[in-house]
Order: C-alpha cells, then sequence, then structure tokens
C-alpha cells in the first residue's frame, strides 16, 4: 500500500484548518468549502485504505522522529481492522457535522474559527487512530483536549460557555498527567514508545509494572472517556454548539480512550486488579449516569448522560476481556448518538428550547420537524437495543462478553490468558449492565412521550417576551430568531438520514463471520440466547414501565383544576381568571425516582462533593500563599528597602560638614573603645 494515502487522512483536516485560519477573516466565503471539502475528501480516503488494507491484514511502518537518549520517539503509523474501522466512523460523523454546521450556524460571525477548530479536531483523532507510537498518539490525544476547550466555550460570552470549557479542560487534563506517567513507565519497561513493541513485550512478559501502568493509564481514559469519577464535565459540555456535542460524543474525543484501551487490552490483561477496577468504574457510570438521564429536562443532558452510560458498557466489555464487542458498540453508538445529537439540533432550533418540558407545550412540534421526529425515533430504538438495530446487537455483544467472563469462559482471542479476567469482574458488568439496559429504555422513552407526545401541547406556547424562547429553559445562543415553523434546511436534514442507515442496519454486519468480525480479532459477535432474551426483556419492560408513568402522570396534570404537589379539592380560585391556563407537566421520571429525583438531577452531587474535597482546598490554599506573598515575602523585601533608606538618612544626617562635631564622635567612639578593652580585660 502507498503510505501518502493513509498519511493524508489526518493531513488533509489539518491542512484544511490552517487555511480557514489563514483566510477566515479576510476571506469569510471560503469557510464553509475549506470546512467541508478536506474533511469529505478524508473520509474518502480512509474508506479506499480500508479497503486496500482488507482483512486480516495489517501494516506497519515506522521513521524515527528524533533519538532521546533512550526510548526513540518514532513517526510511525500502523493500520488494521480497528483502526479501519474507527477511522471510517470518524470520516463520517465528521463530514455530516461540518455539512450540517454550515446550516446550523450559518449567521454565527465566528464560524470560521468554529470550522477551523472542528476539521482540527478532527485531524487530531485521525492522527490517535493511526498512530504506531505512543508519544505522537498523545499529540493527537492534546489537540483534541485543547479544541475541545476552545468549541465547548465556542459561545464564550455565557458564563455557562466559559465554566463548562474550563472545567472539561481542567478534569481531563487532570486525568492527563498519570496518564502521561503510564505512558512513560510502560515505554521504559518495554523500551520502546512504539505499540507493536509494547504488545510483543506484554505477550512476553516483560513489563515489570503491569498493574501500576494500567492504572495509571486508567486515570487518562476516565478523564477522556468520561469515566466515573472523572465523568462530570461531559455534561456541563452541552454548553457548546449542538454539532459539536455530537462530534465529542460519537466518534472523537470521548471514543479515544476506548480505543486506546482496545489498542492495549494485552496491557491490561496482565493485570487482574485493574481490570477489577475498570469494571467498578463502569459499573457505576453505567447505572449512575441512567439515572441521571432519567432526571434531567435538558434534551442535550439527557443525550450526555446517554453516551456517559453507553461508554460505561465499551468500560465493561473490555474489563471482561472482549475487545471486539468494545468498538462494535464504539460504532455502533457512535452512528446513533451523532444521529441524537444532530436531531436534537433540529429539535432546538424549531422548539427554540433546551427543554423537554417546554416542548411538550408546542403545539405541532412533530409535525414542523419530520425528519428530526422519525430519525430521532430510529436513533432512540437503537439506544434502547431493540432488535433489529445496531445498537440491540452490539449491546448483547457487551453482555455476552460479560456473561462469559462470568462464567469463566472469556474469550480473549489470543490477546492473553483467558483466566486472566476475574469472574468478579464479569458479574459486575453483566448485572450492571442488565440493569442499565432497563434504566436506559425508560429514560428513551420518557424523553420520547414527553417532549414530543404530551398532550399539554394543545395549550398555548408558554413564552419569554425578552426573548422569544420558552419560559424557563436554558438560553442558548446558537437559536437563532428564525421563524419556528420554518422547516429545518436540506444541510441539516439529510445528514440525518445518511446516518440513520448505519443505525438500522450495521449490527446485521455483526452476525456473518465473514463481515465485522473479519476486520477486528476474528471473535463472534453473535449475541447468546440468555443474553439477548434478559436485555430485550428489560429494555422492553423499561419502555412499559415508562410509558405507565406517563400515562399515570399525564391523567394526574389533566385532572381539572388540580395544581401539582396539590392535596385535597381543587382550588379554581387560584389561577386569576385574566391568565392563561396552562397545562402542569407530565413527567414520568418523577414518578419512576421518586426520592432519588432530585439527588440525581444534580448528578448525586459528584461536583459538590469534588468542590468540597478539592476545589475548597485548593481555594484556601492559594488564599494562603497569597497571604504568605503579600503579608511575609513582601514584608521583607519592603523592609529591606526601609532599613536601607533608614541607614541612608542616619548617614546623611552625619555628614553635615561640622568639623567640630566629626572630632567629638571620634573621641567618643576612642574612649568606647577604651571602655570596652578595660571591661574585657
Amino acid at each position: 500500500m502507498n503510505l501518502a494515502l493513509p498519511a493524508l487522512v489526518p493531513a488533509l483536516p489539518a491542512l484544511g484548518a490552517a487555511a480557514i485560519f489563514a483566510t477566515g477573516r479576510r476571506a469569510p466565503g471560503f469557510a464553509r468549502p475549506l470546512a467541508v471539502l478536506p474533511v469529505a475528501a478524508s473520509a474518502v480516503l480512509a474508506l479506499v485504505v480500508a479497503l486496500q488494507l482488507g482483512t486480516d491484514q495489517s501494516l506497519d511502518a515506522a521513521t524515527r522522529l528524533t533519538p532521546t537518549g533512550g526510548p526513540d520517539i518514532l513517526l510511525a503509523i500502523h493500520l488494521d481492522g480497528f483502526s479501519s474501522l474507527i477511522s471510517l466512523l470518524v470520516g463520517l460523523v465528521a463530514t455530516c457535522v461540518q455539512i450540517y454546521s454550515t446550516a446550523y450556524l450559518k449567521d454565527d460571525p465566528r464560524y470560521p474559527s468554529y470550522a477551523a477548530l472542528v476539521s482540527l479536531f478532527t485531524a487530531a483523532m485521525f492522527l490517535v487512530v493511526y498512530s504506531g507510537d505512543l508519544i505522537v498518539l498523545l499529540v493527537g490525544w492534546e489537540i483534541m483536549g485543547i479544541c475541545s476547550y476552545f468549541l465547548i466555550g465556542h459561545h464564550w460570552e455565557t458564563a455557562d460557555a466559559r465554566s463548562a470549557s474550563l472545567k472539561a479542560f481542567l478534569v481531563t487534563k487532570l486525568g492527563d498527567v498519570p496518564f502521561l506517567f503510564g505512558i512513560f513507565l510502560l515505554g521504559a519497561d518495554a523500551g520502546t514508545f512504539r505499540i507493536s513493541g509494547v504488545l510483543q513485550a506484554a505477550a512476553e512478559g516483560r513489563l515489570g509494572h503491569p498493574t501500576l501502568i494500567a492504572l495509571l493509564l486508567l486515570a487518562g481514559v476516565a478523564g477522556k472517556s468520561a469515566q466515573f469519577p472523572l465523568h462530570t464535565w461531559l455534561p456541563d459540555a452541552m454548553a457548546g454548539p449542538t454539532p459539536v456535542s455530537a462530534l465529542i460524543h460519537a466518534a472523537t474525543m470521548v471514543a479515544a480512550g476506548i480505543y486506546l484501551v482496545a489498542r492495549l487490552l494485552p496491557v491490561f490483561l496482565l493485570s487482574g486488579a485493574a481490570l477489577l477496577v475498570l469494571s467498578v468504574m463502569a459499573a457505576v457510570t453505567m447505572v449512575g449516569s441512567a439515572l441521571c438521564a432519567l432526571a434531567q429536562d435538558d434534551l442535550k443532558r439527557v443525550l450526555a448522560y446517554s453516551t456517559v452510560g453507553q461508554l460505561g458498557y465499551m468500560a465493561g466489555a473490555l474489563a471482561s476481556g472482549d475487545r471486539d464487542a468494545a468498538v462494535f458498540h464504539l460504532v455502533s453508538h457512535g452512528a446513533f448518538k451523532a444521529l441524537l445529537f444532530l436531531t436534537a439540533g433540529v429539535v432546538i432550533h424549531a422548539a427554540h428550547t433546551n427543554s423537554i418540558s417546554a416542548m411538550s407545550r408546542m403545539p405541532g412540534l412533530r409535525g414542523r420537524v419530520p425528519d428530526a421526529y422519525w430519525t430521532m425515533g430510529i436513533a432512540l430504538v437503537a439506544l434502547v437495543g431493540l432488535p433489529p438495530f445496531a445498537g440491540f446487537f452490539s449491546k448483547e455483544a457487551v453482555l455476552t462478553a460479560a456473561e462469559h467472563a462470568a462464567t469463566g469462559e472469556a474469550l480473549t482471542n489470543g490477546l492473553g490468558p483467558a483466566s486472566a479476567v476475574p469472574s468478579a469482574a464479569g458479574w459486575i458488568v453483566l448485572v450492571s449492565g442488565a440493569l442499565t439496559a432497563l434504566l436506559t429504555a425508560a429514560y428513551a422513552t420518557r424523553l420520547w412521550l414527553v417532549a414530543f407526545h404530551s398532550p399539554a401541547g394543545a395549550a398555548a406556547p408558554v413564552t419569554d417576551q425578552a426573548n422569544g424562547h420558552a419560559a424557563g429553559a436554558p438560553y442558548s445562543p446558537e437559536i437563532d430568531e428564525a421563524d419556528p415553523a420554518q422547516a429545518e434546511p436540506h444541510a441539516m436534514r439529510w445528514p440525518l438520514w445518511v446516518l440513520a442507515v448505519p443505525t438500522m442496519g450495521l449490527g446485521v454486519a455483526g452476525l456473518r463471520p465473514e463481515w465485522l468480525p473479519s476486520l477486528l480479532d476474528g471473535g463472534s459477535l453473535r449475541p447468546s440466547t440468555g443474553t439477548a432474551v434478559v436485555g430485550t426483556g428489560l429494555a422492553l419492560a423499561g419502555v412499559l414501565i415508562a410509558y405507565a408513568a406517563w400515562r399515570s402522570a399525564t391523567a394526574r396534570a389533566a385532572a381539572p383544576g388540580r395544581v401539582p404537589g396539590q392535596a385535597g379539592p381543587p382550588a379554581v380560585e387560584a389561577i386569576p381568571a385574566a391568565e392563561p391556563a396552562v397545562t402542569p407537566v407530565a413527567d414520568p421520571g418523577r414518578t419512576l425516582l421518586g426520592p432519588l429525583f432530585g439527588p440525581a438531577q444534580q448528578g448525586f452531587h459528584v461536583d459538590r462533593l469534588y468542590t468540597v474535597l478539592f476545589v475548597r482546598p485548593t481555594t484556601a490554599a492559594a488564599q494562603l500563599v497569597r497571604f504568605l506573598d503579600r503579608e511575609v515575602v513582601e514584608t521583607y523585601v519592603r523592609g529591606a528597602g526601609n532599613g536601607a533608606t533608614l541607614l541612608g538618612w542616619l548617614v546623611r544626617r552625619a555628614q553635615n560638614g561640622n568639623a567640630q562635631t566629626y572630632v567629638s564622635a571620634l573621641l567618643a567612639g576612642v574612649v568606647l573603645l577604651a571602655v570596652l578593652v578595660a571591661v574585657g580585660s
């Protein structure tokens, strides 16, 4: 294979970004073609590279970038089925996002810088996927972190965007510090930073600190892929433009951590303790995020917590020793989650609000956005995991991998001994994954019913006259003030149907061994009968439970004269006759969660805990340092200056030009010395 083709895949978006940065201010009209064409060309080249490579093949090439006196840093490329599959996902989603953004941010004066950062973000992810050297991979890893900071803070004039971008940067960097030490330790033990050399050292047992290395790497993965306890930045990142959310959540930043563990899974298989830690981390992430999603009113935050939970599924598959299932769910999730965020952008664009409850009061919302309505339904069914959509097959592949690990039948496909996977890790992932399937179906059904099918939609929408947005709904500067009845532009419409195709059909590719499994390690991706029945049954149960809770909440809210939360007879006189009647919103999430609703809505106060444990002590330490600097260090500095000034004043006063005074002082000094000598002797 000509190495120029895979080299062009990350290079083209990077060059496009440079061109936009260079011409965006002087010629903004070129920003859109420079944003779309290089990324689309990279997507096509990624497909060509994948076809040329074929199945059961790999390509390694490297040249020394610089001598270090230790392990060399290599400009290396590694191509195999995993990199081909992930690169296709990145190219497809990034192209759809760039095309979608041309309409979604058509009136944004900062669109050129936004488009350039998205292209650079895409190039960095391609670099991570194709890199065969850990140091070069780290470069792409960090570029993504920098781009995410600017993209999440695109609407920097709002306080939410500023704080969210800063939080995302600090939390991910908190994980990147131990991640960096893990890479250094891994390179020192293996004698090379080249990934193929690291895997060979792992296979030969030459890694001296596998548990420490794995735990250090997991810290970085927890930050980038939003796993507990470093997951809190991802829901807040919804302050960025919706297309950015689609890119981050589906194909780039959060997928990078899962992809890295999949590439280095033989290293993790050397440590049962690390796999057990990963399984617990995945379990807490899955269940906790699903509960939080069930309590959110912001549409994008529901999808954000959904992303956290699905990443937990992928981490659980890796903890079970099956990277095929993890990557399968990564690709499947990338398709339907990108679709969910892009459809959410269309709905927000039409409704002028992120609030699900506010959407429920808007008559005819689903009729205004028919493409988004149907494609969001397709994506939600895939998220729930119902057959025959992609989410069903990939989710069941994860549960099957956990079942094999729990029963001692873990298949590591030649990556390491199956016995290295603790059965406890399998049981943890299996039980938490099954519970998450139930909760996922519940919050997806709640979202669908409340936003589009609430009878309260017959009432007039409640609006804030100041900005035209639904009352109480979060304001987003990316929502223009166009006629809400106007249909979405074609550039925002057809990418939805493009992404709907893999959402519906990708799962079938995992059934035949000569299709998707041939690109991976060749293991079976077929779900076992037991997990398929249990997983589907729990998903259907979640749908029915959420539907029943919604019907019950709707009936209570529609009771004449009743005010939500009021007991006793209806108080008709409580509502002035001059004010329009507003139908209360029926939220089944409150019914389903009960006393957990408040804590789940606040993310179980993890941010508050971090404030107490880290933010306040850090702030107090900073104030102490400031006090010591100003009141102690500067006091000494000022004292030295004042002492010199005082000494100069005394010397100046003594030098008065009077010879009699000088002689008197000299005689006094002589007498004093004589007395001292006499006393001393």
